[in-house]
């Protein structure tokens, strides 16, 4: 079978401010709703890969602007997460999902093993791979480490509004989203909300974060709060003072 992505393709891993000498390192898995040629539209009408099922709808633009704030390195993936969810091991039915919310994925159904072996081999594995050599030249420069991966979600779930404004999620290592928590006295903040480790989110903190005793938190933002370049300013400065104050912590 051919390889997923062509020649000319942009690699599924970028950085931004590689250099960066904060204490952070921010991820954004789910920063661009780009298909692999190969892929088409996965047999979805165009409207529905701009909808939040496709991306996280204003994460990328939070993520490099907190990136310039805090002079942090920043890891993107840059395809849509309908091609190949990042944030999900190969073995989850979440990685290449069949129905995303309530949508059928019709290019997703009844995958061959090949198929889903191209997809593992073209985005997942150089994604993560880029992300533990970034962190790998960290550890080998001394550099102190905090991961922090930036997400949105959507207002409205399967016909059920949030209302939550902003979620610090963790798993096994709790010590970061308790401390970040508490910085956000005037918001609807909550911990592990509108997702948590029961539903499968935590794969990229455990397995770059947990895995190498790196303190690591998820921040999921409600979309409609950062759909713009306004919200998008206003939350990457609302965020980069507490991030900030929990490192010198």
């Amino acid at each position: 079978m051919p390889a997923l992505l062509e020649e000319d393709e942009e690699s599924p891993f970028q950085t931004v401010n590689a250099e960066g000498r904060s204490p952070f390192v921010l991820i954004c898995e789910h920063a661009s709703r780009r298909m692999p040629r190969r892929l088409g539209t996965l047999g979805l009408p165009g409207a529905e890969l701009e909808r939040h099922i496709a991306w996280d709808i204003g994460a990328e633009p939070v993520a490099r602007l907190l990136s310039r704030l805090m002079d942090a390195p920043l890891a993107l993936q840059r395809y849509s997460r309908l091609a190949y969810d990042c944030n999900r091991p190969p073995e989850s039915p979440g990685a290449m999902p069949e129905v995303s919310e309530l949508t059928v994925i019709p290019g997703n159904k009844g995958l061959s093993a090949a198929e889903r072996l191209a997809r593992i081999d073209g985005i997942y594995r150089p994604f993560h791979d880029g992300v533990s050599r970034l962190l790998d030249a960290r550890a080998a420069a001394g550099m102190k480490t905090l991961i922090v991966s930036i997400h949105s979600f959507t207002p409205v779930y399967k016909g059920n509004r949030r209302s939550v404004e902003l979620g610090i999620l963790h798993d096994r290592d709790q010590a970061l989203a308790t401390r970040l928590i508490k910085s956000f006295p005037n918001i609807d903040a909550r911990l592990n909300e509108p997702y948590g480790p029961k539903d499968g989110v935590m794969h990229t903190l455990n397995l770059h974060g947990f895995a190498r005793g790196l303190p690591h938190a998820m921040i999921e933002i409600r979309n409609d709060l950062v759909a713009d370049g306004r919200g998008q300013d206003e939350w990457a400065q609302r965020l980069s003072v507490p991030l900030i104050q929990a490192a010198a912590a």
